[in-house]
């Protein structure tokens, strides 16, 4: 592994990431146009690396947020572990960041949905053809989202059933070529949801899933060996994946409050044609 490509895999990591254009959508695209490998299969290491560097950049973008909420939670074991019934508040604060964290653990519950399902989705990656018609199905989300009402709902006023269609929507993205980040604050903006609060629940809630796949990720490329000649290139990627990461989330927050969410559907549905034909030349080619 060169430099050169771990600047270009942190890049593609970060920006795919955030922007609703599907991360696995593109590393099929670009394997089916350029051969390019995706990090997990070139190095499962560095594709724990660039996830990091993802996860970097939701911390930093949301770093008030989080740490309210890491104090909520600590306050509500607090008050289990003394018996004590749990306070709505303890601060201007705590309220909702207390409900925020409610509201992302009723909306991670239904990842262990598709848990039993992960190879048969990881399977998909091998047939362009599908991804390529996801692609295009998640570009049809993207424009009618902009068509949704504006909605005002908070985490002050989001209900369990609104998170719920969202950790829904969340669970079906991980079908590659659905986008995490497009089918989620799609479904917020659906459901009501202040177009920025779409946007901050659907990058705070997939905090538990990312820590949790790297985590597991973290472990797998533990048992096999890691080149430790590489670590320069583990730094170059796992930094630019936070950078562009961060400013792929500024762009979503400024196109979403804009209201051009729906801009983005015109890409995808140009990623999913090149994603199909590219994936038919190289049938009849290879044939």
């Amino acid at each position: 592994m060169k430099i050169i490509h771990a600047i270009l895999l942190g890049l593609i990591q970060g920006i795919t990431e955030f922007l609703p254009i599907s991360s696995s959508g593109h590393l099929v695209l670009f394997e089916n146009l350029f051969g390019l490998t995706s990090a997990e299969e070139t190095n499962l290491f560095f594709d724990v690396i660039l996830h990091f560097g993802t996860l970097i950049a939701i911390v930093v973008t949301y770093r008030r947020d989080i740490a309210e909420m890491i104090m909520a939670f600590l306050g509500i074991v607090s008050d289990i572990f003394h018996g004590n019934k749990p306070k709505p508040a303890r601060s201007k604060s705590d309220m909702p960041a207390r409900r925020m964290v409610l509201l992302i653990v009723v909306a991670t519950l239904p990842l262990f949905a598709v848990l039993p399902f992960q190879d048969a989705l990881e399977s998909i990656r091998t047939r362009p053809w599908i991804v390529g018609v996801m692609l295009l199905m998640t570009g049809i989300l993207l424009f009618f989202s902009d068509r949704a009402g504006k909605g005002r709902k908070t985490e002050r006023s989001a209900s369990i059933v609104d998170v719920l269609v969202v950790g829904i929507a969340q669970a079906i993205g991980t079908v590659p070529g659905i986008s995490r980040s497009g089918s989620t604050i799609s479904a917020g903006m659906f459901r009501g949801f202040d177009r920025q609060f779409a946007v901050r629940f659907s990058f705070l809630m997939s905090l538990p899933a990312v820590l949790g796949a790297t985590v597991l990720s973290t472990v797998d490329a533990v048992k096999e060996e890691i080149d430790w000649s590489l670590v320069p290139c583990y730094i170059v990627g796992m930094v630019v994946s936070a950078v562009a990461g961060f400013f792929a989330i500024k762009i979503v927050r400024f196109v979403a409050d804009k209201g051009k969410f729906g801009a983005f559907a015109y890409y995808c549905w140009a990623a999913g044609l090149v994603t199909i034909a590219a994936s038919v030349i190289r049938t009849l080619v290879q044939g």
